[in-house]
């Protein structure tokens, strides 16, 4: 159901038993402000949002260096070879 702000101030208990059968949404001046819904459809929401959220390559490097410091790893890497050439280096 619809509600005006006012009305739905006034009327804040009966806005509320009304989510039991469908979201309740509140305009201001004809513009939706807010949107009433039963927690379970929330909760839902809120684990629907939560899966849809992409995690970039710096979260994985985050995430990987906080599980090395938790677990005090040190990754080894070999020394680069001298002779080994680096074109970008060269000049031309």
């Amino acid at each position: 159901m619809n509600w005006k702000l006012d009305e739905a101030q006034q009327k804040l208990l009966e806005v509320i038993d009304a989510i039991a059968s469908e979201p309740q949404l509140i305009f201001k001046q004809d513009k939706l402000v807010a949107a009433i819904v039963e927690p379970k459809l929330f909760q839902a929401f809120l684990a629907w949002h939560q899966q849809q959220k992409v995690s970039s390559f710096a979260d994985a490097f985050a995430e990987l260096r906080q599980i090395c410091a938790e677990e005090n790893y040190i990754l080894e890497t070999p020394a680069r070879c001298s002779d080994r050439p680096i074109p970008f280096a060269e000049e031309s």
